[in-house]
């Protein structure tokens, strides 16, 4: 715990030194290697675990927005007459949308909490980092003409709690695992998500389900082939969740208000059966089975190895 992954690597193994197959990490700093039956990548969208996957070094593109994001207590908010109706109902989530930006503040913790974060053009005001710290002044200058509830809203941030950053994307990977199958990226590490997809989590936990279920099934006899079918069950629906990011940001910040106004819905968040309603678990458990003889018919399964 608490420490840096300075890279990956694995092993095929070497029956006659009695080596099994394996994969591992190397710590940062100490140069120490941890060694397992899988290691599973899951530090995000700068994760090194993709360049092993890849064989090569990406860089992010730029998305061509940045986000304004800050987290804090509520109480200076529940003292101010425009806000509180924000947290002293409890938890509550209120989307604001206008040309080219759109703001969306939560409450959490019984309103003891809140976050705000919007979206706008990026201007190229700053460089890439997740940690940039951001001016309220400076974010104001965007939300000219807003209403007050978003102008309090960020003028009731704490110093210290406004973060800047810009909102970068990479292209879908053509695999989510390595070449000897011992390492496997999973949640933003294998697909990242724009904030508009609101499925970066719950994709991500899907993974973590669906991974856990293949291993269970393949046993630790057989890993390549329990990661090749965690791919094989989450390849398309990921992706197809992706694509939801920048087509719901279209809709938001290109939106015909004329025609909004007589017809809110155009705007409202989608909210799809197939995304929803899925248990991820219950359908690894049920295609386990075909996925594995499709990966065979396919030639991507090689003989067990223990």
């Amino acid at each position: 715990m608490s420490t840096r992954v300075e890279d990956y690597f694995e092993h095929d193994g070497d029956e006659a030194k009695g080596i099994k197959p394996h994969a591992g990490v190397v710590i940062a700093g100490t140069k120490e290697r941890l060694i397992a039956d899988v290691v599973i990548a899951a530090e995000g969208v700068r994760s090194r675990g993709r360049k092993i996957v890849l064989g090569f070094d990406e860089n992010p593109k730029s998305s061509g927005y940045a986000v304004y994001r800050a987290w804090f207590k509520s109480d200076q908010v529940a003292k101010n007459p425009l806000l509180q109706h924000l947290v002293v109902n409890g938890d509550t989530h209120q989307g604001f949308i206008g040309p080219d930006i759109h703001f969306l503040c939560s409450t959490l913790k019984n309103g003891s909490e809140i976050n705000w974060v919007f979206t706008h053009i990026d201007d190229g005001n700053i460089e890439e980092s997740w940690q940039f710290p951001g001016k309220p002044e400076e974010a104001l200058k965007y939300l000219d003409g807003w209403c007050p509830i978003v102008h309090e809203l960020v003028k009731s941030t704490p110093e210290g709690r406004l973060i800047d950053y810009k909102l970068v994307y990479r292209d879908p990977l053509p695999t989510f695992i390595s070449p000897k199958a011992r390492i496997v990226l999973i949640g933003d590490s294998a697909h990242p998500f724009l904030p508009t997809s609101i499925q970066g989590a719950s994709q991500s936990i899907e993974d973590g389900v669906t991974l856990a279920t293949c291993l269970e099934l393949s046993g630790k006899g057989d890993i390549p082939r329990a990661l090749r079918a965690f791919e094989k069950l989450r390849y398309e629906r990921v992706h197809r969740a992706q694509a939801m990011g920048p087509k719901t940001r279209e809709r938001w910040h290109k939106a015909d208000w004329n025609e909004v106004w007589k017809n809110p819905s155009m705007i409202h968040l989608e909210r799809e059966d197939w995304l929803l309603n899925f248990d991820a678990e219950k359908d690894a458990y049920d295609r386990y089975e075909e996925v594995v003889e499709q990966l065979k018919a396919e030639g991507k399964l090689a003989k067990a190895r223990l």
